[in-house]
């Protein structure tokens, strides 16, 4: 490993094993984070040139999406070896330096870990396709034979997340399933070698410095696939209680107990963080001690920007965590969801299932209700602002999307041609997918892909990006990254224990909260300025109006 000289920014690294419970995680998505070799993919340098901003910004983690060699059907997220890094991004060495960088500055290193389903360039998939029926190499996967009299028809109707069916059949008739794209076939879990193959990769990381690991889709391993297997009608009709054919079994925490002995043997012992849709109540089961430590609750990406929906979910999801034993996760944007400060900048209304207002074309947007509203940028970022404040002053652990702390929307101007999600070619343009998000980051205000690299951007960067590069913020006191910085900073300060104590605003369109160690937070939903509690205002993500708290705002204040 290499060895680094400590950064003036860096935080002790040997603090308790407990770190995570209150850590601010930044998410990076490799490919669009920066580029150094010029062929518009971000990369493992890229990042390593980045460190010292990330250092500056002042988060505790990052999260890293996958790094993993793979054909970039979905993201990455279709891997084709979990124990090394795709050439188009570095190597392992550049992997290593990475984490050593990252360490010298105080920063730990969370890895994406997807284990539902490999890519089909995988080692182990091509074997299976070569080996024919009954052979060992498909009972890694999950094969079975057709219906009708030939076999032609799938074995059952099951769609696919991403649109069409979830079996697709291969050259000697028989069909594997996919829940996500055609190229990630689902593994068996059931089967010893699978579960041994992923201990070895948790092994791999945790001995190369990884601190901890996400686990994707947490809820979906282990499946019971008894005949006969159920419409898909009957699937969504059953109940998800832990004994559902094909999520949230109860039998997946076996998997994760093995796998918190692995993260158990290691000093400090590696952490996890579990992404599983299930219903609140089956959250604890991930987040137990014995299982993964620590699950994603995401239900402010599905909440407007509403104070009776924020204080709910801050109430239920407390309430959730002292249950496991563990502490919630805020999070407002990741690389699946419409970037928060576009959510909040079109007008409330009732939304789909994933909560997710659809990109119609162009610049429009197509909302639930039918409105196609006009996007409201200047808002969207003024409610998004405030929101951060809002979560950073939870107890809790929060996690950061890249290119939030600029404040950046989503980016709606992407043609048909230029998309790469799965999901808008599997739902033939219906759901245009999570491109949006995804875009590269403007790091400077003008140059080749705004400082991203030399070679352009994979996915395309609009004119408007140029006001919020980070050079054009790095100065400036009143910018979203000033903001962020000088939070993170004060959080460090302040961020002592769990506790919260909500106050009393009287008026119901503030919510308020204090924390034990003298500090208060306060957020105005609303339009008009409302009066501050007594006390030093520490920071408000806008500025005050004679002394009172602007509409869409929210303040640190300590306590006299």
């Amino acid at each position: 490993m290499t060895t680094v000289a400590p950064s003036v920014h860096a935080r002790d690294l040997s603090d308790a094993p407990d770190w995570w419970r209150q850590a601010v995680v930044y998410q990076v998505y490799p490919r669009s984070f920066a580029d150094t070799d010029g062929d518009g993919l971000g990369d493992i340098t890229g990042i390593t040139s980045r460190v010292p901003y990330l250092a500056e910004l002042g988060v505790d983690a990052i999260w890293l999406s996958p790094f993993y060699p793979s054909a970039l059907a979905d993201g990455g997220y279709d891997v084709a070896d979990y124990r090394d890094v795709d050439p188009k991004l570095g190597t392992l060495a550049d992997m290593d330096e990475l984490i050593a960088q990252l360490h010298a500055h105080g920063i730990r290193v969370i890895v994406d870990i997807v284990p539902n389903h490999t890519s089909n360039d995988h080692a182990w998939f091509q074997e299976a396709l070569a080996a024919g029926r009954g052979s060992a190499a498909r009972e890694r996967y999950i094969f079975r034979e057709g219906t009708g009299p030939d076999g032609s028809e799938p074995p059952t109707d099951w769609q696919s997340t991403f649109g069409g069916p979830a079996w697709e059949r291969v050259a000697d008739g028989q069909w594997y399933m996919h829940h996500f794209d055609v190229s990630q076939p689902d593994l068996n879990w059931a089967n010893p070698e699978v579960r041994g193959d992923f201990v070895k990769t948790l092994r791999f990381w945790s001995d190369r410095g990884v601190d901890g690991f996400r686990i994707d889709v947490a809820h979906m391993l282990t499946k019971d696939l008894s005949e006969p297997l159920p419409s898909q009608a009957e699937i969504e009709a059953l109940p998800q209680d832990g004994s559902h054919p094909l999520f949230d079994r109860d039998d997946v925490h076996e998997v994760y107990a093995e796998w918190r002995a692995v993260f158990n043997s290691y000093d400090p012992p590696r952490t996890a963080v579990a992404e599983a849709w299930v219903h609140p109540s089956r959250v604890p089961l991930y987040a137990r001690a014995e299982s993964l430590g620590q699950a994603f609750n995401f239900d402010l990406l599905e909440a407007d920007f509403d104070p009776a929906q924020f204080r709910r979910i801050v109430a239920d999801n407390l309430a959730l965590a002292a249950e496991s034993g563990s502490s919630t996760t805020w999070v407002l944007s990741n690389h699946d969801v419409v970037r928060h400060a576009t959510r909040y900048g079109l007008p409330d209304a009732e939304r789909g299932a994933d909560g997710r207002p659809t990109l119609k074309h162009g610049n429009e947007w197509l909302l639930s209700g039918g409105q196609t509203p006009t996007l409201d940028a200047e808002r969207g970022e003024r409610r998004a602002r405030a929101a951060a404040l809002f979560v950073l002053g939870l107890p809790g652990s929060a996690y950061l999307y890249q290119g939030e702390e600029l404040g950046l929307h989503e980016v709606a101007e992407i043609s048909d041609d230029q998309r790469q999600d799965p999901t808008f070619f599997r739902s033939r343009g219906i759901d245009q997918g999570r491109d949006g998000c995804r875009v590269p980051l403007p790091w400077s205000e003008n140059g080749p892909s705004f400082g991203f690299g030399e070679g352009g951007a994979h996915l395309p960067q609009p004119e408007w990006f140029a006001a919020y590069a980070v050079g054009l913020q790095d100065g400036d006191p009143a910018s979203t990254l000033s903001l962020y910085r000088r939070a993170l900073d004060l959080r460090h300060a302040l961020q002592t224990d769990e506790r919260l104590e909500w106050i009393d605003a009287g008026r119901d369109d503030v919510v308020a909260f204090a924390r034990p160690n003298g500090w208060t937070i306060v957020t105005n939903f609303g339009s008009e300025p409302v009066p501050l509690p007594a006390g030093e205002v520490l920071l408000s993500s806008s500025p005050l109006e004679g002394g009172a708290l602007a509409g869409e705002s929210t303040a640190w204040i300590r306590r006299a």
